[in-house]
């Protein structure tokens, strides 16, 4: 009997504010900037105590070079036939609807999920996530590491195709069970967070199609994600933001957790209206942008540590209707 088909736990003594059911998914993509793409996707659907319903996986034509091969395995002609993300969308919805979307690193799943709908001038249906790698923080489990596979070893599960969707999605169910068991049983609250789906999206300039080459230098960990640099702010750091007062030009901004604007759009007007967006939350911050203050992110743990003032999208987007002009 394995780990997805065992059902031990009582109902009776389930915790009755835990979900009802959850999509685990995992997503291969061209790589990790905003403007990369799913190239192939898989979801294992659980009810309530995480017992599996079915399970679900497709390729996805990027329209692009597929990225580091080296790593997913997917080549350009593996993907040449298979169907866009627009044309996959209805019925990758209704794996994800009503559900717990959870995945290991669920930020990463759940913004590249995000942006294809938004592309596809859609939404994805998914209003919580809950990431593995939180949860087996909450459990404090003897993990030496955060990988999936060292998860997925803990609990005796055997991975056999690593960083292939389906067989990626299928360790973490098998992983995700025992876990959630564990915190049923200790009475562990789920480090469950909001989904905020885009409504404001702009592609950034065109990406190589497919069958064109992009230029990945190497093959180390990390050497094939894109980055993007952004001339230094002009104006001196005025210091930190007072609230009733307007934004001055020179503060810097850090941003946290999901944005309805897209992020990247979000920092674009920042920059536009003279304003220093920083990648990081120190003692030098002006103000941090979240809509999940309450989140155990690093940038809100040292926001709290610093008292660095916080405020939420919709007020920061009113703040910079009116950035004061730089004394400096």
């Amino acid at each position: 009997m394995t780990m997805l088909d065992d059902r031990t736990t009582a109902e009776t003594l389930w915790p009755t504010a835990y979900p009802q059911g959850y999509a685990v998914v995992d997503v291969e993509t061209t790589g990790l900037a905003r403007d990369d793409r799913i190239i192939s996707a898989a979801v294992y659907r659980l009810d309530a105590q995480g017992n599996v319903e079915d399970h679900w996986y497709t390729l996805v034509n990027p329209q692009r070079d597929p990225g580091p091969v080296w790593i997913h395995g997917l080549t350009t002609d593996m993907l040449q036939d298979a169907p866009l993300f627009g044309e996959i969308a209805e019925e990758f919805a209704g794996r994800l609807a009503d559900r717990v979307l959870v995945a290991h690193n669920a930020i990463f799943d759940w913004q590249m999920i995000a942006r294809e709908y938004a592309r596809a001038a859609a939404t994805a249906p998914v209003r919580q996530r809950l990431c593995t790698i939180a949860l087996s923080k909450e459990l404090n489990l003897p993990l030496p590491n955060h990988k999936l596979e060292s998860l997925a070893a803990h609990f005796g599960v055997v991975q056999q195709r690593a960083h292939h969707a389906l067989d990626d999605a299928r360790v973490l169910a098998e992983a995700f069970r025992p876990s959630l068991h564990a915190a049923a049983r200790d009475g562990v609250r789920l480090p469950l967070l909001e989904c905020r789906p885009l409504t404001e999206w702009s592609d950034t300039p065109a990406t190589p199609r497919i069958g064109h080459q992009a230029s990945y230098r190497g093959a180390g960990a990390g050497s094939w994600r894109q980055s993007r640099k952004r001339p230094p702010c002009p104006h001196p750091n005025p210091g930190r933001y007072e609230d009733g007062k307007p934004l001055k030009q020179g503060m810097r901004i850090a941003f946290s957790g999901d944005t309805s604007v897209d992020r990247e759009l979000l920092e674009d007007r920042a920059v536009e209206a003279g304003l220093h967006v920083a990648t990081s939350v120190s003692r030098l911050t002006s103000l941090l942008v979240t809509n999940d203050p309450d989140s155990a992110t690093s940038k809100t743990v040292k926001a709290k540590t610093f008292g660095t003032p916080v405020v939420d999208e919709a007020g920061f987007t009113q703040l910079l209707r009116d950035v004061a002009a730089s004394d400096g």
